[in-house]
């Protein structure tokens, strides 16, 4: 009885706590989709007067506030935020360090033409995406450089553009620093110790699952991706971007990984990554001391306020989505979306759980326009819930969550604001190059090779139970559930 005076009552029906989150939606599609306006500012914009509206509806406008609050002050939400902040000055750093241009000097040096050049697109992108935690911005920076010199060089235009959407979506699968990252691994709880799952484990579990669709995707590229006779032009747009030094930055982004993967404490590996690329960017000149932090006309310039800018739409978005979860948990209705789907049929299994999990993630990111971030850290305690009834360790759960939201989500020609940037960037390009062509979005969507098998290969772990651990009694991973002699799971 204290438990329903505590809860939180809407005019009418309780249902009416969904509103915020039906408004955020229509928000996140009309942004994204619509309007094509790719900024996380709007989201949080979205978000917040989706809660301002949905306050109208309850019954108690201050307790309504309150369960915002509470939302956002969540140790998972804060420590999301706190992470996030720190990624954006790393990212900034590794973009004027000039990752892409090296790679495009790599490229050239190497002669790459038509599918070759394809499969090196792919490759490329996929480790600016990693390096600097953004596949948008992959997207917008791998484009004007690789797509139109890759048509000159023989590259089909059509598989050449599902690369950079490939890469770009790879990338950000499984770096460090991404958001759908670190909102996958801190948003999946253990259940037999205190925290979350750390980074460095996810990133170095869910890898192999990646890498496999990575390898089919390098084949369909290359076998398809030659259309012909390669330009000179194509070699001379090359050169325009090139800079080899832009190759050494990739030593940080090492550093990170290993540091996560041997402390799994991503806040250590992102300190010595900003410590190392720093360093090695001022001793081999990629970078100044003004590229760090300077005032400029009474406005403060380098990567450290820039990284710190890049993140705050980011960080409001998603605390606008964690003051709307908060309403959901204390009006009851998210206890009553976990009870629904713990209770159904398809829950009687644990290849059953995990399909729940995957095409719930799925389902939320086409509803936001494939903005995964925030299809993550809306759907992730449900999946959170669901795998503990299951024990499966948060390694895998985090894995699934990230790994399907990177796969069909993505390519869906009429929701996606994935295809949509694409689109822009070539019909961007067009006025610039006469031989550039406008590509069809549904063409585009079973062009992007990887989206496409780690679908299946994701699949096939479920089905399979490859890469399935579960959680033991201390919160290690292990192999089978542990039982006793009694039969009952430790």
């Amino acid at each position: 009885m204290d438990e329903q005076k505590k809860r939180l009552e809407f005019r009418g029906t309780n249902l009416l706590s969904l509103i915020p989150l039906v408004i955020f939606v229509v928000f996140c599609v009309a942004f994204f989709v619509v309007f094509k306006v790719f900024e996380m500012e709007a989201l949080c914009m979205g978000g917040i007067i989706a809660l301002i509206i949905g306050s109208l509806f309850s019954k108690d406008w201050a307790k309504y506030w309150e369960a915002v609050v509470n939302g956002m002050a969540s140790p998972m939400m804060n420590t999301l935020a706190l992470i996030l902040l720190v990624v954006g000055v790393f990212a900034k750093l590794m973009s004027r360090g000039g990752v892409a241009q090296g790679f495009v000097w790599l490229g050239n040096s190497m002669g790459l033409q038509g599918g070759m050049f394809v499969v090196f697109t792919f490759v490329a992108t996929s480790i600016i995406s990693m390096a600097t935690g953004t596949s948008i911005g992959t997207l917008f920076s791998g484009f004007p450089i690789l797509y139109p010199s890759g048509i000159l060089l023989g590259a089909h235009p059509l598989y050449l553009a599902g690369a950079i959407l490939s890469g770009a979506i790879f990338g950000d699968n499984v770096a460090p620093i991404s958001d759908t990252t670190i909102a996958s691994a801190t948003s999946q709880r253990y259940l037999h110790k205190e925290g979350t799952a750390d980074i460095g484990g996810v990133v170095a579990t869910r890898m192999k699952y990646a890498l496999a669709a990575g390898l089919i995707a390098c084949v369909l590229f290359y076998f398809m991706g030659n259309a012909g006779e390669a330009n000179i032009a194509g070699k001379e747009i090359l050169m325009q971007y090139m800079n080899p030094k832009g190759l050494i930055m990739l030593i940080p982004v090492v550093v990170l990984l290993a540091v996560a993967v041997i402390k799994r404490d991503i806040f250590v590996a992102i300190t010595w990554g900003i410590i190392s690329g720093t360093v090695i960017g001022l001793v081999t000149g990629i970078i100044g001391f003004k590229d760090i932090i300077s005032v400029e006309n009474g406005a403060l310039q380098g990567f450290a306020i820039d990284g710190i800018k890049n993140m705050l739409g980011t960080v409001g978005y998603l605390y606008a989505v964690a003051g709307i979860m908060g309403v959901l948990n204390e009006s009851g209705t998210m206890d009553k979306i976990i009870e629904g789907l713990l209770d159904s049929k398809f829950n009687n299994t644990v290849i059953g759980s995990e399909f729940i999990m995957g095409i719930g993630i799925m389902v939320s990111s086409v509803c936001l326009g494939a903005a995964n971030g925030p299809a993550i850290i809306m759907f992730g305690p449900i999946a959170d819930k669901i795998g503990q009834s299951r024990e499966l360790h948060p390694y895998r759960r985090a894995n699934l969550l990230d790994g399907f939201a990177s796969t069909l989500p993505v390519i869906i020609p009429f929701t996606s604001s994935f295809i949509f940037i694409v689109i822009t960037c070539v019909n961007g390009l067009m006025t610039d190059y006469s031989f550039i062509k406008a590509i069809n979005p549904m063409q585009l969507s079973f062009a992007s090779f990887h989206c496409i098998a780690l679908f299946f290969v994701l699949v096939f772990s479920v089905i399979t139970g490859w890469g399935r651990e579960y959680e033991g009694s201390r919160g290690e991973a292990i192999k089978k559930q542990q039982q006793l002699s009694n039969g009952v799971n430790i």
